[in-house]
């Protein structure tokens, strides 16, 4: 393995691992807390920011080990912005204010535009199964529109699974391993470079998330997260897709999909808004059958790997 990978991961991880206390001790300083309510399923507040953290890991670690380039630079500049809208909305939430969703969903769309302008896009299908040779471009409109559309998405849905300790930073550790593994296939340096880092941080993080946690990443971390994972998922799984590898984005996002996907059915079954939270999830629905945390969460990361075991096949049969 190539020795920066080594040295990208692990300094994503160190950096994370020391900050987190010191975010956390902010976070409790300032009142920024998850408190307990009817749909919460934690006892006692838990210090939110853990986001910050995760920001700093892997912006230390693309500081020193990954190449700058305008995507790059676009990436970074298009998670900050859910960074800081994040942030706002875990303290309005702190002070029981109602941060209203349209500002959110606002800066959600324009971070996602920061990327598509940044040259971060889904441009067409190459081929039909695994023909090179005829590439489908989308019109700019509908490149521009599932653009947006899958990173709004994503940022969206990592943080409604964003529920349970140590749930949305494993699962987003699963992806960002899924999409080292899928750039070290498609001989993307840059993008592998992120992505080990990308494991590093969540990793660093998680040893504080997991149950019991000491500190949630909030929606600043899932938002953050989100538009990373989504950002190199275009620019690896989706880049030059064919019809069938178009499957791989969708298994390296599995869970978080399938979880969403779900909760929007039963919502809509039930005649109630798809918007409103509530404790209708697959976490949820598992620990009302009995389960403890632990167990839920390491059965979701289970259900996570072999979702990305099939990316991973199916981007083999097309390098093979």
């Amino acid at each position: 393995m190539h020795v920066t990978y080594v040295f990208s991961f692990f300094t994503a991880f160190l950096i994370t691992y020391a900050f987190v206390p010191i975010t956390r001790k902010i976070a409790i300083r300032l009142g920024i807390v998850d408190k307990p309510n009817g749909r919460k399923i934690h006892a006692d507040p838990i210090p939110l920011l853990g986001g910050l953290a995760i920001f700093l890991g892997l912006g230390v670690s693309a500081l020193l080990f990954i190449p700058m380039n305008q995507k790059i630079v676009t990436l970074f500049l298009a998670g900050s912005l859910v960074l800081m809208v994040g942030i706002i909305d875990d303290w309005n939430k702190a002070h029981g204010k109602d941060f209203p969703a349209w500002p959110k969903l606002i800066v959600q769309v324009i971070s996602a535009t920061v990327l598509y302008y940044g040259g971060i896009r889904i441009l067409g299908i190459r081929g039909f199964m695994f023909d090179d040779q005829v590439t489908w471009q989308f019109f700019s409109i509908i490149s521009f529109f599932l653009t947006i559309l899958w990173i709004v998405a994503i940022m969206n849905m990592l943080n409604f699974l964003d529920g349970m300790d140590g749930l949305a930073a494993g699962i987003s550790a699963i992806s960002a391993m899924t999409l080292f593994l899928i750039a070290l296939i498609q001989k993307q340096e840059i993008l592998a470079l992120l992505s080990i880092a990308l494991l590093g941080t969540t990793l660093g993080f998680l040893k504080y998330n997991f149950h019991p946690a000491k500190i949630f990443m909030g929606d600043a971390g899932a938002l953050f997260l989100g538009c990373i994972l989504a950002g190199v998922s275009i620019e690896g799984a989706f880049k030059g897709a064919t019809i069938l590898t178009l499957f791989v984005p969708l298994f390296v996002f599995g869970v978080p999909i399938f979880d969403t996907l779900y909760v929007m059915f039963r919502r809509w079954r039930e005649n109630r808004p798809i918007y409103v939270a509530d404790k209708g999830h697959v976490h949820h629905r598992l620990m009302k059958l009995g389960l403890s945390q632990p167990h839920i969460v390491t059965f979701i990361y289970v259900v996570g790997i072999c979702f990305s075991l099939l990316s991973l096949v199916i981007i083999l049969l097309i390098y093979r």
